[in-house]
């Protein structure tokens, strides 16, 4: 392993910075944990798991080509992210006042539809893209990493996002369960809709 414990960190360091930069991903929890609580938004941690995996290990192989040479594959995956996440706030709006319980779809189909948003939210992030194509390169010296050096670059880039994503979800399911009565659980909704639509609004303006 030729990377250090200093460069691990100062990587380590500089995802935590982008994780604290709102984005697409940020609204995606928030709105998530609103509706569903914490436990709903777990899927969509590891979706975005899923697409910092990708990217990192994209990068480290030296591949930044991808974007370029396949701008139309990226610009379809924001489209699928706009749709998705525009029709999930709309649907929510529209029946606000119902319970959690209540909308089996949250229940039988959230796991994987949690996991879509998070791997669309990741996929269509500009800020992700740029950092993993653009900056991740210049903190290593890529043409000496050893398969250690990788496994542990995509780990880390996997570990330090979720546990924030996580860690913010738990945050704002202790506020959600103070809010229990009817006319508290529609303004919740409400918001929650609104914050998914803005997901969408987000992606198809950067």
């Amino acid at each position: 392993m030729t990377l250090s414990p200093v460069d691990l960190a100062l990587y380590a360091g500089t995802l935590f910075i982008l994780f604290i930069t709102p984005g697409p991903v940020w609204l995606a929890v928030m709105a998530r944990t609103l509706s569903g609580g914490a436990r709903a938004t777990v899927p969509l941690a590891l979706g975005v798991v899923a697409g910092d995996v990708m990217w990192s290990f994209l990068a480290v192989l030296g591949v930044s080509w991808v974007v370029s040479a396949f701008g139309g594959v990226m610009a379809a995956l924001k489209l699928v992210a706009v749709v998705l996440f525009a029709g999930m706030g709309v649907m929510l709006i529209r029946h606000a006042d119902r319970t959690i319980a209540a909308d089996s779809r949250l229940t039988r189909p959230g796991a994987w539809a949690g996991f879509m948003a998070g791997l669309a939210a990741i996929l269509g992030n500009p800020k992700a893209i740029l950092f993993y194509m653009g900056v991740l390169p210049g903190f290593f010296d890529l043409t000496r990493v050893t398969p250690a050096d990788i496994a542990a670059i995509v780990v880390l880039s996997a570990l330090v996002p979720f546990l924030g994503n996580v860690g913010l979800a738990m945050s704002l399911s202790r506020l959600r369960r103070l809010m229990t009565s009817p006319k508290a659980l529609r303004r919740t909704n409400i918001a929650a809709g609104c914050l998914l639509i803005a997901v969408g609004v987000a992606i198809a303006m950067t």
